[in-house]
This record gives C-alpha cells, structure tokens and sequence, in this order.
C-alpha cells in the first residue's frame, strides 16, 4: 500500500475522562454496560479521525472484556491507540481505567478492539492516506495481534458469524 506518510501510535492517541453520574447507573447502581460502550466507540472514533484526517464508521468491536465495574463518582479513564492500519480500516484498542482519587492509581475495568472504517460523505470506504508506524516492542507486538483479530473476523464471516 502506498501511504502519503506513516504516523506513530502517539499522533492519534486520545484520553477521555468522565466522572460516573446518576444518569450513568444501571439498576443494580453500577455504571451501565451499554453507556460505557457509547463512550469507548466515540473515543475510538475520535482516535481513527484523528489519524485518518477525516470521517471514520465503526465496523467492528473485538474481545470486549468487562473486568470490575464502576460506580457513582468514580473516575473514568478512557484511552485509545491505533494497533493497525489497513487499506481502508483501522484497529483502535481501547482501555478504560478507574482512577483512584486519593492515589490516581488506575486499575483496567475494560478494553476492546474497534475496527474503524475511513468513508467518504456517503459513506463509502475511501482508501487510507496514512499508515501506521509501530515504534516499540508493546506495538509491534499489538499489529502483529491485530492481524491475527483480523484473520479471525474474516474467517468467522466466511463461516456465517
């Protein structure tokens, strides 16, 4: 694929935090699962259009993993990076954090793998200016994982999933 240039994980990485409200607690007075979803897909899109320059759609979420929950006035840390950059897609791993008040020691509570398409105004896939340019050992290893997520995707649609 033949990019303008490649960006770094660093260029479009985005951080996002929210203190828990009333209005984000489930019945069982924890924040709500489908709330905190809303939240990760506009950090991963915010994060895609940072590195695309433009309009992206969320294809796909992989391994969504609710690990502890949250609660009334806790903090909320939310973090996206770029894994992989395809011809018209982009993996995005988001993770959310709860942030201890007194320490501001973050404990991971989820993470998932968005698959974010670049389209145009209608809402076709255009083909992506920038790739990706995996720095350290960490994001080496997160493309090579993201290809792996990849294959999986595709084989489960030839397999009806």
């Amino acid at each position: 694929m033949a990019y303008e240039r490649l960006k770094t994980v660093e260029e479009s990485r985005t951080e996002w935090l929210k203190c828990i409200q009333y209005e984000d607690i489930n019945g069982n007075g924890r924040l709500f699962g489908g709330r905190l979803m809303e939240w990760m897909d506009e950090v991963a899109g915010i994060a895609a259009t940072r590195h695309c320059g433009g309009c992206v759609t969320t294809a796909a979420i992989d391994n969504l993993q609710f690990k502890k929950g949250a609660f009334i006035n806790d903090i909320i840390v939310i973090r996206a990076k770029l894994t992989y950059v395809g011809r018209t897609s982009m993996e995005v791993r988001v993770d959310v954090y709860e942030e201890d008040r007194e320490t501001g020691q973050r404990r991971v509570i989820n993470r998932a793998y968005f698959t974010e398409v670049y389209v145009n105004e209608k809402g076709r896939p255009l083909p992506l200016r920038f790739g990706l340019k995996p720095e350290t050992e960490v994001e080496k290893a997160e493309w090579e994982g993201a290809k792996k997520r990849l294959e999986i995707r595709r084989q489960r649609r030839v397999e009806g999933f």
